[in-house]
């Protein structure tokens, strides 16, 4: 048998429904027994971080949304049972009725090395608070005093919180790990 030659292609579905895409694929591609053909089929994810009551939680989000990355070789009937699982759009780079167009390796590399990279590299904080709102510090030489965001730096991820020591108001320069919500 020749040798099977697998190429990186992007498949668009429907926004929010990749998940469901992927599990389809895999077992459409299990069923139909076309697992020589088709070996990996990946969801572009980054992790980020939120702040949840107070602690840090890692969460996967998709960074593209509505794309779905798939290692195929496109011969026979793999095209056509790709397009036909639900919420599948087609395949992105196709004029219509055209052949698929498979992704340049730099732009392959790219993708999973992001993936890679995000694993790697602290994420991004979503902005956890709102100016008016009550935080007590948590970490640092205050820590334990309670205080009012007054500011929000998104860019260094700081705030300025407005506390009271010794009866006097002082404004603190915080990080986000520093304070948490009070409540």
């Amino acid at each position: 048998m020749a040798e099977i030659v697998k190429k990186w292609y992007v498949v668009r579905a429907v926004s929010g429904k990749e998940k469901k895409v992927k599990e389809y694929l895999e077992l459409e591609i299990a069923r139909a027994k076309l697992t020589d053909f088709v070996s990996q089929v990946l969801i572009p994810t980054e992790k980020v971080f939120k702040i949840q009551n107070g602690k840090k939680v890692n969460k996967e989000k998709v960074y593209l949304p509505g794309y779905v990355i798939i290692e195929a070789s496109l011969v026979g009937e793999v095209a056509h049972v790709i397009k036909s699982i639900p919420n599948v759009i087609g395949f992105l780079g196709t004029e219509k009725g055209g052949k698929p167009v498979p992704m340049r390796l730099a732009e392959v590399n790219r993708i999973l090395g992001k993936v890679d990279e995000f694993a790697e590299t602290e994420e991004e904080i979503k902005i956890p608070f709102v100016v008016g709102e009550s935080v007590k510090v948590v970490d640092g030489p205050f820590n334990n005093f309670s205080g009012v965001v007054d500011e929000i730096n998104e860019d260094k991820k700081k705030l300025k919180v407005m506390v009271k020591i010794f009866g006097r108001k002082n404004l603190l320069e915080l990080s986000y790990m520093q304070v948490e919500k009070e409540g």
